[in-house]
């Protein structure tokens, strides 16, 4: 999008860039494609790697924890996947409408792996993921270590905020609805040690804050654009930090949240060969969004 605005045609239109440079690179590792997309953008390109900036960082170590959802679970996850594709395959949608209908379903379902109550409060079905993060939190106040717990929900922060004070546990809390003011003494008393954790919306917290004091970060909810969770993780992983930083992303089993991690992958084989490892920042495109909830092909 960047380069349709700063040089139009350059790159030609979004299918033509995707059957020229996108597929053939993630799908095939084509290097001559690679190559020829790295000369035609490099002369618009300056870009300052982190570590060259900033020196030497601690190591950071990345995790991917399965969360192993119950039975009763399973089933919800599996009808509600099933409603998402009814929903998509509607032949009355325009495409205009079915990219909409798709990025809503997607949430929903996004929105069940974090907890089903979110999406279903009536059904009154915690989620396994609650269970693991309890457990994780327990386990690094334990050790002393301090986290910052990032959510793009909102509401499910506020879940996990009612368990860590039904565990005991000390947090500071930021979301988009978070004055400036106690935004900034929020950020100051963490970073003084009041607080194992600090809760805080993938959106309100991405930029724009220091957060040393933790050497943990946890995502609670992966999500589709790698860039958007490596600035979360850098609130930590930044200059200052002097120890090492463990990322853990909460990944429910056979889910929607899975196939988000596949994606990652897909996606930086395309970033790390033209910014090394910085996102390329294209948007997805209808088929990748509808495969993100499994679909078979069947709106086609």
């Amino acid at each position: 999008m960047l380069f349709h605005f700063l040089n139009p045609g350059l790159l030609g239109s979004r299918e033509r860039f995707g059957a020229r440079f996108a597929a053939p690179i993630e799908r095939h590792q084509d290097e001559r494609a690679q190559a020829h997309l790295r000369k035609l953008i490099s002369p618009f390109v300056l870009r300052r790697i982190k570590a060259a900036v900033l020196g030497e960082l601690p190591e950071r170590t990345e995790i991917n924890l399965a969360v192993e959802p119950s039975p009763q679970e399973q089933a919800f996850h599996a009808a509600l996947r099933d409603s998402a594709l009814d929903a998509i395959a509607d032949p009355a949608l325009t495409p205009v409408q079915r990219r909409f209908r798709v990025l809503s379903e997607l949430m929903r379902v996004r929105r069940a792996c974090c907890d089903p109550r979110l999406v279903a409060p009536e059904a009154g079905l915690a989620g396994a993921k609650l269970e693991t993060f309890s457990e994780l939190a327990q386990e690094l106040a334990a050790s002393r270590h301090k986290a910052l717990v990032f959510s793009q929900f909102v509401d499910y922060l506020h879940i996990l905020r009612t368990r860590l004070e039904s565990l005991g546990l000390s947090y500071q809390y930021l979301d988009g609805s978070t004055p400036a003011e106690e935004r900034a003494r929020s950020v100051r008393a963490f970073q003084a040690g009041e607080g194992d954790f600090f809760l805080i919306s993938l959106r309100a917290g991405g930029l724009g804050l220091n957060l040393t004091a933790a050497d943990y970060v946890v995502i609670c909810d992966p999500w589709w654009n790698p860039a958007v969770e490596e600035q979360a993780v850098g609130r930590a992983h930044r200059m200052g930090q002097q120890r090492p930083v463990t990322v853990y992303r909460l990944v429910v089993e056979g889910s929607v949240e899975e196939r988000i991690m596949a994606l990652h992958r897909e996606k930086r084989a395309l970033a790390e060969g033209l910014f090394s490892g910085e996102s390329f920042g294209q948007s997805l495109s209808l088929e990748e969004l509808a495969g993100l909830l499994g679909d078979d092909g069947r709106w086609t």
